[in-house]
C-alpha cells in the first residue's frame, strides 16, 4: 500500500487509535502508545495494515527505530497477521507474545492452515495475504502479570483467556486504561447511541470458554480501569455497565448454544438466535436504523461467534459434559 495515509484518533496524549482497514472503517484498530520520544504498537491488523501503521508512526514524527515493542492480545490474525511484515521494518522492536501463540507466530504454518479451516483457502489468502515469521531471538515471551518499561512508563501483561488459550491484556496504569484486544467483547463506533456504547462477547472458533471469559472480565476490572482500549473498536467507558453486559451476555450465547447440544446441526438455529439476541438488546440500548445497516455491522460476528459455540459444544460433548 504505497502512499498509504492512516486514519487516526488521538485518544489522549500519548495514545493514538489506528484504523487498519480491516473488512470496514472502524472495525479493527491497531494502537500505537508513545512516551519519552519511545513507541509501542498494541494488535498490527493484516499484512495490508502495516503501511498504514508507519505512516501513523510518520503523523507522529517518530522514526521505525524508535519502536521498542510490538505487543499481540493474542494470534488471531485480525490482530496480529501483519506482525511479521511489520517486525521486519523495525529494527529496536521486541513482539511480545503470550508463550502458547509464540509458536505460531515464529513458524505461522499451523496458523495459516487453522484459519483456512475457519475462512477457506481462498478468503484466506485474499483476506492476509502470506504470514511472514518472526525471528525468535525477536520475540519475548509474556509472563502473566510481567511489567514491561517504555520511555517512563510500566505496562503489565495480564493473562486474560476465555476468548483464546494464548490471550493477554496490557494494562497501562498511565491511562488508567486496559488494552484488551477481544477479552471484553466488541464495540462498534456505529452502534453508539444517547445510552452509549454497545457491547457483546466475541466467542469465535475455536477455544471459547464461558467460565474463562467471565475471569477474564473480573480480572481486568480489577485494575480499577477508567477507560479499556478494544481492538474492535478502540476506546469505551462506562465500564461498569459494559462488564454487567459482557457477563449477562457471556451467560445467554453458553445457554442458546447448550440448547442445541443434542441437534445435529446446531449452527442455523445457534446463528438464528444469536442474531435475535442481538438485535433485540440493541433496539433496546436506542439504535434506531434498519435490519439491513444493523446486519452489515453484525453479520460477521455473528457469524464467526455461532462458530465458536459450535466448537464449544463439541468439546463439552467429547469430555462427556
Amino acid at each position: 500500500m504505497p502512499g498509504a495515509r492512516a486514519t487516526t484518533t488521538r485518544l489522549d496524549g500519548s495514545i493514538v487509535a489506528i484504523d487498519t482497514e480491516y473488512m470496514r472503517p472502524m472495525q479493527d484498530a491497531s494502537h500505537l502508545i508513545v512516551d519519552s520520544g519511545r513507541a509501542a504498537f498494541v494488535d498490527t491488523g493484516t499484512n495490508d495494515s502495516v503501511a498504514l501503521l508507519l505512516d501513523a508512526l510518520r503523523q507522529e514524527s517518530l522514526d521505525v527505530g524508535d519502536v521498542d515493542f510490538v505487543f499481540l492480545t493474542h494470534v488471531h490474525l485480525d490482530h496480529a497477521g501483519g506482525a511479521g511484515k511489520l517486525m521486519q521494518a523495525l529494527p529496536n522492536a521486541r513482539c511480545v507474545i503470550h508463550p502458547r501463540g509464540a509458536p505460531h507466530m515464529i513458524d505461522p504454518s499451523r496458523l495459516m492452515a487453522g484459519t483456512q479451516a475457519v475462512y477457506g483457502v481462498e478468503e484466506t489468502r485474499t483476506m492476509y495475504g502470506r504470514l511472514q515469521p518472526i525471528e525468535e531471538r525477536r520475540v519475548e515471551l509474556a509472563a502473566d502479570a510481567a511489567w514491561y518499561t517504555l520511555g517512563s512508563r510500566k505496562l503489565q501483561t495480564l493473562y486474560t483467556e476465555g476468548h483464546a488459550l494464548h490471550h493477554y491484556s496490557l494494562n497501562d496504569p498511565a491511562s488508567r486504561g486496559v488494552f484488551t484486544g477481544d477479552s471484553f467483547g466488541v464495540s462498534y463506533r456505529e452502534l453508539d447511541t444517547a445510552s452509549g456504547e454497545f457491547i457483546f462477547p466475541t466467542t469465535t472458533p475455536t477455544q471459547f470458554d464461558p467460565i474463562a471469559a467471565h475471569v477474564s472480565i473480573d480480572r481486568i476490572m480489577g485494575c480499577e480501569p477508567l477507560q479499556l482500549y478494544l481492538t474492535h473498536y478502540s476506546r469505551v467507558g462506562d465500564l461498569p455497565r459494559l462488564a454487567a453486559d459482557m457477563h449477562a451476555d457471556i451467560d445467554c450465547f453458553a445457554e442458546l448454544a447448550m440448547a442445541q447440544i443434542d441437534n445435529d446441526d446446531p449452527l442455523p438455529p445457534i446463528q438464528t438466535a444469536v442474531w435475535e439476541h442481538l438485535s433485540a438488546r440493541l433496539r433496546a440500548h436506542g439504535w434506531s436504523g434498519d435490519d439491513e445497516t444493523m446486519h452489515s455491522v453484525l453479520d460477521v460476528d455473528i457469524v464467526l461467534n455461532s462458530k465458536g459455540l459450535v466448537s464449544w459444544l463439541q468439546r463439552l460433548k467429547k469430555e462427556g459434559r
